[in-house]
């Protein structure tokens, strides 16, 4: 009689011995070892990279300081400059420095109150050259055509005043004093039918400047009152004080 084949024997429930030799199969190197074998591999790579990158800000740190601590003492000299001789030293020192725009305005200014009518133009046209600002550079224009009125070249400055008093881009202050001089030029010449419409465009302009007020006070002189052509009209530095 054959022996009965016996059943394997059922697995307890619970037992979990398979799935412990299965935890205990090899695993790959943990994040922090391999991190550490990187630093091992390529320590110095690394920080020569970092070495490089932190020079990199110091040095921009450094000539930033060093370009702003030399635009301190350009401003410090232009304080200091106070005489034409100075002005002229400084824009020689610092012809590409902004500010030597405006020493040249300066001097052009000095040589328009002491009626040096031609220095003037050379030293206003220098300054609209160096200058970066566009309300200085109409300034600088403006005492162009002035100083050309003053100085004999009647027909230039007239044409250089209308031109400017016409251009809506310059000041506005200093296209209102632009035709007060062109009222001037006309009262001084003798005619009062000039003066009448630039003191109209003045009123048109601005009504409330100064020079309004004075063109229209040489208006109610223009028909009995005329001065003379040898005269000219009173020195004000261009864009200055009414």
């Amino acid at each position: 009689m054959p022996n009965p084949v016996n059943p394997s024997a059922p697995t307890p429930a619970g037992d979990n011995r398979a799935a412990a030799r299965a935890d205990q199969s090899p695993v790959g190197p943990s994040f922090e070892e391999r991190l550490r074998v990187f630093w091992q591999q390529n320590s110095k790579l690394v920080t020569g990279a970092l070495v490089v990158v932190l020079l990199a800000i110091l040095g921009k740190g450094g000539w930033e300081y060093l370009q702003a601590e030399k635009d301190r003492e350009v401003r410090r000299a232009y304080a200091a400059a106070t005489t034409p001789a100075q002005l002229k030293t400084f824009t020689a020192a610092h012809p590409e420095h902004p500010l030597a725009g405006a020493a040249y305005l300066r001097m052009a200014d000095d040589a328009y109150a002491d009626r040096k009518f031609t220095d003037a133009v050379g030293l206003y046209e220098q300054a609209i050259q160096a200058l970066d600002a566009p309300v200085l550079e109409s300034r600088a224009r403006l005492g162009i055509a002035i100083a050309k009125l003053q100085g004999g070249r009647a027909a230039e400055g007239e044409t250089a005043l209308k031109a400017f008093a016409n251009e809506a881009k310059e000041v506005k202050a200093f296209r209102v004093e632009a035709l007060y001089h062109l009222a001037v030029s006309a009262l001084t010449n003798g005619k009062p039918e000039d003066v009448k419409s630039y003191s109209e465009q003045l009123m048109q302009l601005d009504p409330t400047s100064p020079w309004t007020q004075r063109a229209m006070m040489l208006r109610a002189n223009a028909p009995t009152v005329a001065t003379p052509a040898s005269e000219g009209p009173s020195i004000t530095v261009p864009g200055g004080k009414k």
